[in-house]
This record gives C-alpha cells, structure tokens and sequence, in this order.
C-alpha cells in the first residue's frame, strides 16, 4: 500500500489553489499548474480515499438494508439473492454470507461457478480435518445440482491435496481417490469437449502413485502399469474433442514402458487389435458428431438460437441408442438453460423410458422441480417416480405437499396433480396390507382438497365433473358408502347444476347400483331445468328412454305427462328464436348498412321486431294512418296496403334521399291476378327459383315465379306459382304434370281465381286462399322475371292469418302449431285424394286438403 500510494504521490500532479487561470484573447493554452508539495497532496489524497471509503461503506449499508427487506418480503427472488449474497463477499461478513449461500441453495439450485466460489472462500478460511469434511460436502452439493468438468476437477484437486489420507498415499485414502475419480469419469468423461480434463487428472494421479511405488516392487510397479494402461484404453474408445493427442500421448507412453511404436505416427499399428477398433470406432463417431459440437459451442450464437441446436443433437443422439451418451448431452444442456422446461421434460420422458428405477430417476426429479418448480408434468412424473421405486408414504405425501405450493400455468395441471396422487393412494390401499398403513379418508380429504380449490375456476368445465365421478365412484368402492356418493354429486350439482352430463352421471351411478327409484327423482328434479343446446329436449327423451327399459306403465304414463308439455314449450321456444334470426338475416341482407346493435331504430321497425307473431298479425291488419285513399281505377297499391315488407320497406329509407323516397311511395305495387298462372305442389322443399326456372324452360314464357314459405320458420312449404306471358305456354306447362324435379313428382294444375272468388271466403274476414292475389301472397318470395329478380323478405303479408279456423283438442293444445300430429297418426287418411291418381287438382281442392291438414 505504500508503495502504491508512493506511486501516486510522485506520478499524479495536483494545481495549487493559490494559482489563478488568465484567459488569453488570442486562444493561447492555459498557464500550467505548478505542483502542490508532497505532504501536502499526500495528506489531501489520504482525507479524500477515507471519505470515499466512507461513502462506499454507507452505500453498502443501505444497500444490504434493501435486500434484506427485499429478500424478507419474497424470498423466492433469485437476483436479490445473488446481489445479496456478492454484497457480503465484498463486505467480508462470514456468518451472514454463509447463511445467505445456504438459505439460497434450499430455495434454487446454485451453479457451478457459486459453488466454486464459496469452496475456495471456505478453504480459505480454513482447512483442518473438521473444515476439509465440511467443504467436501460443498463439492458434492455442487456436483449434484449440474454438470460441470471444472467443478470436478476442483473436487478431485482439493481431496489430492487437503485430504491427508490421499495426500500420504494410504491405502485408504488411494481408495478413495480412485472412487473419486471413476464418479468423476461416469459423470464427465463423456462430456466431447471437455472430458480430456478428468480422464488426465486420473492418469496423472495412478502415474503419482506408480514413482512413488518402490523400485523394488516389481510386482507392484507392474501392476499400476496396468491399471494406467487401462485408463488409456478407455479413454482411446470415447469419442473426444483431442482424440489424436491421446493417441500420440498413448504411444509415447508405451515407448517409455520398451515397447516398439511409432510415436510420431496417427495410425494404430503396433497397437493391441481390439483398442484399435475401439478407437477407430471412436474415431467415426467423433466424425459424426464434430459438426454439432462446433456448432453449440459457436460464441458467436445467441442461447435462443443454440437451444433448438442442442435440441437437435439431442435427438442425433436418442436415434444412436447409447443411453450414457444421450444421459451426458441432456446434463450439458440443462447446464447451459437450466430453466429450459422443454429440456427438462424430454430429458423426464427418455429417464421414464431407459431407466425407470433407481436413484438415478429420483435424483434427475429433485434437481428438475428445483430448476422448473412451475411445471405440473414435472411434479406428476416425479409422484410416479416415487411410486414405481416403492416409495414410503411419507416421502410421497412430502413432494405433493410441496408440488402444492408452486405455482402453476393452468388450473388443469393442479387437477391432474390431485389425481395422480389419488391413483397412487387407491393402488396402494388395492394391495394387499396396505390397509393397515392408508385408509380411504386420505383419499376423501384429497378429493375434499381438490375441490375446494378447484371448483371456483373450473366451474362448469369436463374436468371437474371428471374429478366429482372419480369421487363418488371410489366412495362406493372404497368407502362402501353410497350416501358419501350421493352428498358428492349433490354439492357439485349445487355449483355446476347447468351442465346436462353432470345429471346424466349421477343418474348412472344410481342405475348402476340397482337404485332404480332414486335415479328416478333425480329426473323428476331434472327434466325441466334449461341446458345448453338440445340438452333440456335429451334429459326429456332419457327420463322416458329410462323409464321404458326400468319403470312400470303407470311410471311409463306419469313421464310422458311431464315431459310432454315440456318439449313442446321447448319446440315452440326454438321455432320463435329461429323465426326472430330469420327475420334479422332478411333484414340484414335488404339492408346491409344498417346498424341493429345500438344504432338508433324508427318506431314502426322496432314495433314489428319486439312484437309476437299473434300480435304482430294483428297490427298489420290495422291502417298505418288514417285518411291514406285507394286508388282502385289505376290500381294503385299505396303505403297502407297492410303487409309486413311495405312497414319494413318504409323503416329502411332513412338512408335513401328524398327524392327516391317520394318516388318509391308513389310506384304502382305489383298485382297478380293469376288469369295465366299454374300452380306447383309437391316441390322438394330444397328446390329454389333455378330449379323451377329450369324445369319449365322447354316450355317458356315464365313471367314470375312465386314460391311460398312457412312464415315462422322461413323454410318452402312445398308450394309454388308460376305466371305465364299466354295460355299456349300455360298449357305446355300444365302438360308436364307427374314429372319429376330433385326426385319429387310435381303437381302442375292452372289456377282459377274466378273459382275461388264465387264461394267466397272460407270464415269471416278470410281472403280467398288460392285465389285473387291482388295483394303480396301469404308466406311468399316471388321471382318477376320480366322485370329481374325481386327477393322479398321472409314472414313477409302474415295479414289476415289469424282468422284461420283450426280447431285444436284436447289437452295442451293452447299452443300447439298445426303441423303437431297426435300418436298414431295416419298419413293417408280415407277419403283423401291421393296424388297417384294422376289427376291434377283445382285450387278448391287443394284449400280442402290443407285445411283438414
């Protein structure tokens, strides 16, 4: 230090304070300082180096206040341990810093470089008998947790020296050290470029031991030879990054022991045959593998672009088949990304499939859920690990605890945690003694545990009902308590009494034991309640599935009581949502700028949406206005014809101008008079305009086609007009009656408006059905092929449809649509003109056949 401050005193100039600084105006340099004298600057350089001691002694305080809080507050911060841990090696707090290490290593696994580090501070400190057992133990903590060649060579090195027993050659402690180092070579002397290191330590050591044999001892001289001859040749048969220099360094040695080789030569001759092989063989696969190694070992890469690298000579390696050398490539890997989880769960998976007992496998586990603590797969596979070693229930029971306290990605990997440790108590309790070691209330106080913590976020979800189905199974086989069960599903049904599988379940269960009445009331409690898709219909048609296959007829009758007026309000339900989606997509497709979400909506348009189809019929055979005229001599059709596409239609304008609006009120509606029309029956309900356009194209002169459509559902009923521009053509299609169009034979027959109109209508207030269509045909979308195609809304003039006379009997028919046929209903009824007879019918006799329909 003198010294050092010596130096200073005569090489670092200091400016006197007395001397002023002149500025020249004609930019000449400034005036050089002249030097303070040497006690002077000497005592000003000691006052600043203590202050600034000081301050370095200060900021260390405080900082180490800091991390302690830190490190108090979330011990499980790995970068404040670290931080925390140099602070103290810098500040030379021995007892602090070894209990920092030491609260660090129970928490993460160190790397190599942290335990050579606190081995050397510790040897440092001291190295008598007690403290060389102490730092013994550091070095086998630290090789445990990676691989790492240099930490090994620190190993063998410190025992060489400081254990005296291998120090003074005992035969003891010649033991040791050899056991030492064949660890040493099974854990390392594979590693490609860097396991040379270990195998010459070995040499280096059993050539000690041989000049320090007596001369006299030939025997023994001889017999170390041996054995360093040995090491040589397992160490030729590795396939190694110096390769050429352990054959030159080999033959060297032998010419030293008389033997005749050429030891400036690379090939084998003179060799002993099976080395040779041994190391050719060595020889190509070091060829082979050279490429990899360099590139993993490349600087120049980045980790994230030397992990899919590694990853690739991994499974280079795997297709080899030699499990040691693949065990050594995953060591080295997880070294250089200990945090890599896909790393750690191929390595997992090959472990499970090359070795799946032994401590080898149970080891591998304790340091990967040290490194990953996150990952579920992980912990689950070290469960089974343990089971499969024939692990004692303590040792099991204490990873699970501890897998709990991580923290997971996903709720899913906590369930499938609880139920590997599930199987493995019901195999254990299965086997035969294990009762008396495992009862079922440790499976039941599991399941109590997964439940309660899983419920709240898989609520609803297959996985939780999977866990519930489990329970109660194992209640019944393993508790031999069946009300167990039945308080398992009940407390589920409280929380997830939406999902239709969880009913089906407990009522399988129930079935499954022979309780055929208790199944029952579980549909009876059931059968009404609103699942999801077509579940409420399902629940309805297993309650009488069920009670065909168990149940008495009196049962049979009292199901089919219950759910009968339930699957028809669900149809009902069904067909208005399905009516309601119709009408939207029509109204979308008319208007496809217009907003529905929260756009603002006319009046008129909003009182035909909300309405129901009973009262929406009856608004729109109201006036929209009083005091609208009809101009019947030019046959005007104005905006108070009462039909539910002109409302709509007029709803739409407001993004039309004005002028198209005046114009668009003010059109002459189209009429159809049907004086030269056929109308189509039995149309396949899939047929649309080009079919029928097609089918009568040989015949011609098709003015308009007008297919009618169910007014709730929006699907063809099966029924069509066709205009024609003359009789002929009228004729030549009314000619192709019984020929068929997408496999159905139609019906063709001219329509008679004058017919219809002498009977008059059929009920009060009732327009004739099939005849004068001066106004928008009911349920109809007309193609007017003389003047291009004209798609109207769907459910478009339900004017005048609640005058329908239908009479409905019996009970629950308030409601009931008229397609609802009664069991044992007969399609052709006696009496009925059937369509084989081949004659064509008129419009009355059609409005007779649908009116008793």
């Amino acid at each position: 230090m003198a010294e050092a401050m010596e130096l200073n005193v005569l090489g670092a100039p200091h400016e006197s304070p007395e001397e002023e600084m002149e500025e020249r105006e004609d930019g000449e340099q400034q005036k050089d300082n002249l030097p303070a004298s040497p006690d002077s600057q000497l005592e000003s350089e000691s006052e600043s180096d203590s202050d600034s001691d000081s301050d370095d002694e200060e900021q260390d305080k405080l900082q180490l206040q800091t991390l302690e809080s830190e490190l108090s507050f979330n011990p499980s911060n790995y970068d404040s341990h670290v931080q925390y841990i140099k602070l103290l090696r810098k500040m030379g707090d021995i007892e602090k810093l070894r209990k920092a290490r030491e609260s660090m290593s129970q928490l993460f696994p160190l790397n190599p470089s942290m335990w050579q580090e606190w081995a050397k501070d510790e040897t440092s400190l001291s190295s008598g008998p007690e403290a060389v057992a102490a730092i013994e133990m550091l070095y086998e903590r630290g090789v445990s947790d990676y691989l790492s060649v240099c930490l090994w060579c620190d190993y063998l090195n410190f025992i060489e020296e400081y254990d005296p027993s291998v120090r003074q050659c005992s035969v003891a402690g010649i033991s040791k050290a050899r056991s030492l180092f064949e660890r040493a070579v099974t854990a390392a002397g594979l590693h490609f470029s860097e396991g040379s290191k270990i195998w010459e330590a070995y040499k280096e050591f059993e050539q000690a031991i041989f000049h320090a044999i007596d001369e006299c001892d030939i025997e023994a001289k001889e017999k170390q030879v041996q054995r360093i001859r040995s090491i040589f040749h397992r160490q030729l048969s590795v396939p190694l990054a110096d390769m050429l220099s352990n054959l030159l360094a080999y033959k060297a040695w032998e010419v030293e022991q008389g033997n005749s080789l050429d030891a400036d030569s690379l090939d084998t001759n003179g060799i002993v045959s099976h080395v040779a092989a041994a190391y050719q063989k060595a020889l190509d696969m070091y060829n082979a593998r050279v490429s990899m190694e360099e590139q993993i070992s490349s600087r120049d890469l980045s980790d994230s672009d030397r992990l899919p690298l590694f990853m690739r000579y991994l499974k280079f390696e795997e297709s080899s088949g030699d499990p040691a050398r693949v065990q050594i490539l995953y060591e080295r890997a997880v070294t250089d990304f200990p945090i890599s989880s896909d790393l750690w769960l191929g390595y997992a998976r090959y472990l499970d499939k090359t070795l799946k007992v032994g401590n080898v496998v149970k080891d591998f586990y304790t340091r990967a859920t040290r490194n990953c603590p996150w990952i579920g797969e992980l912990w689950v596979r070290y469960l089974l690990s343990l089971e499969r070693a024939c692990g004692t229930e303590e040792e099991i029971s204490g990873v699970f605890e501890k897998a709990l306290q991580c923290t997971f990605s996903s709720y899913e990997e906590y369930l499938d945690l609880f139920l590997t440790r599930i199987d493995g108590l019901r195999r254990r309790i299965e086997l035969s003694g294990e009762t008396q070691v495992l009862d079922y209330a440790v499976i039941r106080d599991t399941f109590q545990r997964a439940s309660d913590y899983l419920s709240t976020n898989l609520k609803g979800t297959d996985d939780l009902l999977r866990l519930h189905v489990y329970w109660a199974r194992l209640a019944i086989s393993l508790g031999k308590d069946i009300v167990a069960a039945r308080s398992v599903w009940d407390s589920f049904l409280k929380i997830s009494g939406s999902m239709l599988e969880a009913w089906k379940s407990y009522i399988a269960m129930e079935i499954e034991n022979g309780n055929i009445n208790e199944a029952r009331s579980i549909y009876r409690r059931c059968y009404t309640k609103r699942f999801a898709g077509s579940g409420s219909e399902d629940i309805c048609h297993s309650w009488l599935r069920f009670e065909r296959e168990f149940g008495m007829l009196e049962d049979y009758d009292y199901a089919v009581q219950k759910v009968s007026p339930r699957l028809e309000e669900l149809r009902l339900f069904r067909l208005q949502q399905e009516s309601k989606n119709i009408a939207a997509s029509a109204e979308q497709r008319e208007n496809p700028t217009k907003k529905n979400v929260h756009g603002k909506r006319k009046p008129g348009s909003e009182l035909i949406d909300d309405q129901s189809p009973v009262k929406r019929q009856k608004n729109l055979g109201k006036p929209l206005k009083k005091g609208m005229k009809k101009d019947a001599d030019k046959g005007q059709n104005l905006a108070e014809t009462n039909t539910r596409e002109e409302i709509e239609g007029k709803n739409n304008r407001s993004n039309r101008t004005h002028d198209k609006l005046v114009e668009e009120s003010t059109n002459e509606k189209r009429r159809y008079t049907d004086l030269c029309t056929a109308f189509v029956s039995n149309i396949s309900l899939q047929a649309n305009y080009e079919h029928l356009r097609n089918f009568f194209s040989d015949v011609g002169g098709v003015v308009s086609i007008r297919i009618l459509h169910d007014k709730f559902t929006g699907k063809s009923r099966g029924l069509a007009y066709v205009d024609f521009s003359d009789d002929a053509h009228l004729a030549a299609a009314v000619a192709k009656n019984k020929q068929g169009l997408l496999g159905k034979k139609l019906s063709i027959a001219r329509s008679d408006p004058t017919h219809s109109n002498k009977r008059g209508s059929v009920g009060r207030g009732k327009r004739a059905a099939w005849g004068d269509q001066s106004s928008s045909l009911e349920g109809a979308d007309s193609e007017d092929l003389s003047k291009g195609t004209s798609n109207r809304p769907l459910s478009s003039t339900a004017k005048n449809r609640e005058d329908d006379s239908i009479e409905l009997k019996g009970k629950n028919t308030f409601a009931a649509p008229r397609n609802i046929k009664p069991l044992g209903w007969s399609v052709n009824k006696p009496g009925t003109v059937g369509e084989e007879d081949g004659k064509p019918k008129s419009n009355e006799e059609f409005r007779k056949m649908f009116l008793k329909s």
